[in-house]
């Protein structure tokens, strides 16, 4: 990447179109396009000015959302709806929303009226829906259409589509009646009907549901794309497999994010504001310090227990760190479950008592392993408390991570929230409790 960073920085200075081309040849147009965010916009501009219009699409549509933003809003008038016409149709909406009204306003007159409404519809739909990340850029074939003519269509119509690959067979009314691959084509006598040949149970999606439930289906269903339908079951969009991959990284990152108790993030690390990584983080550390606060009123109402018995504080860190391990664990697991649909709501019954065995089951083994450690800094009772302890804290983290991803799905909360630091804090308001009151009584008896 270093080599083409170079070759570009030499294009820039010269401006010479020849090598450019020559640069093109040796490359796949996304590692130029990621070469070229590396660039300020001023001087990303007058790079991808001298593609040609299909490849200046192409590159542009590599760049990061920020960085097509900004070149974007330093193109003229003409050379915008020029670049908006040759995108793909999912990918140019993307970019009108990110655009302000006036380069809105701006870009519209120079599309087709057809463009226009397209481009209008594919905006409308709210972010993290299937509708937001579908392109109407799709085949469409009649029932009633013989194999011959129908290959006849798509040759004309493979140039403007995102994929030709898979096919959908529409009525009149655009209804939706089955579908076909290119493949069933190429093997059918010409003299067939589609109508002999279309699979009738489609698997398709609404453009109200969920980006992450379109993954899901075409994971499950292996499919190449995945038809959208509105209310009245009418064809109004794809959404291809890349697509669905991209927004499955975009979810995944985010929950990553929630994870670690930060908001998610509009633009990447390196890009986003001090102030944005402030404000996505402090919200949910002062939040914990409150709990965490918890845990210090835990330890001053054993006051009394602790000074007479000292040898009990060098075992807290490490009972309330292991129940908070132990926590965290079950609610990864879940969290990650609940995202790709392994499990649902329902299931939680079932894991709880799973669980139930698997936590006692870790928690004995880690109370064998401390009781040595127990017995050399505090003698037999210490060993007993802590070992006990250690059982019971590490059983009540498990518990509590695997539920609470199941508590937050309950409330339409996202799950991820449960993870992380949450999880930590609730884990270490338990084990300090668990932990000084078996001491307590233990002591005492």
């Amino acid at each position: 990447m270093a080599h083409l960073h170079q070759k570009l920085e030499l294009a820039l200075v010269s401006l010479d179109k020849s090598s450019l081309r020559a640069t093109l040849d040796d490359y796949h147009l996304a590692d130029i396009g990621k070469a070229l965010a590396e660039f300020d916009p001023k001087e990303a501009l007058p790079l991808i000015s001298m593609f040609s219009l299909a490849d200046r699409a192409k590159v542009f549509s590599y760049f990061p959302p920020y960085l097509q933003a900004e070149v974007a809003g330093l193109m003229k008038r003409h050379k915008l709806a020029a670049l908006f016409s040759r995108m793909d149709a999912d990918e140019r909406a993307d970019l009108y929303n990110d655009l302000d009204e006036e380069q809105q306003a701006m870009v519209l007159p120079g599309l087709a009226q057809a463009e226009r409404e397209d481009l209008r519809q594919l905006a409308s739909y709210a972010e993290g829906t299937v509708g937001a990340i579908m392109t109407s850029d799709y085949a469409t074939l009649k029932e009633h259409w013989l194999v011959s003519r129908a290959l006849k269509q798509l040759r004309l119509e493979a140039p403007d589509k995102e994929t030709i690959y898979q096919t959908y067979v529409i009525n009149a009314q655009r209804r939706l009646l089955g579908t076909i691959s290119l493949r069933e084509l190429i093997l059918a006598s010409p003299d067939k009907q589609v109508s002999e040949l279309m699979r009738t149970e489609v698997v398709a999606m609404a453009v109200e549901d969920s980006q992450e439930h379109a993954s899901q289906q075409i994971r499950h269903y292996d499919l190449l794309a995945l038809p959208v339908v509105d209310e009245q079951h009418k064809l109004v969009g794809i959404v291809t497999y890349d697509d669905a991959m991209d927004a499955a990284v975009e979810e995944a990152t985010e929950d990553a994010q929630k994870s670690a108790s930060v908001g998610k993030l509009d633009q990447t690390v390196d890009r986003v504001s001090i102030w944005e990584l402030y404000r996505k983080r402090v919200l949910w550390l002062v939040l914990l310090v409150f709990g965490a606060m918890f845990s210090g009123a835990g330890i001053a109402h054993f006051e009394d227990i602790i000074a007479s018995h000292v040898a009990l504080v060098f075992f807290l860190p490490l009972l309330i760190g292991s129940g908070g391990n132990a926590g965290s664990q079950a609610a990864a697991l879940m969290v990650r479950a609940l995202a790709t649909g392994e499990v649902d709501k329902s299931d939680w019954a079932k894991l709880f008592s799973r669980e139930l065995l698997v936590g006692l089951a870790l928690g004995m083994t880690m109370a064998i392993a401390v009781y040595g450690v127990g017995i050399y800094r505090g003698g037999p009772e210490v060993a007993l408390i802590v070992s006990m302890s250690m059982v019971v804290i590490v059983l009540v983290g498990s518990l509590v991570g695997l539920s609470l991803p199941f508590l937050l799905n309950k409330m339409k909360l996202d799950p991820a929230t449960a993870s992380g630091p949450l999880v930590a804090t609730i884990a270490d308001v338990s084990g300090v409790l668990v932990y000084f009151s078996l001491a307590s009584v233990l002591l005492h008896w």
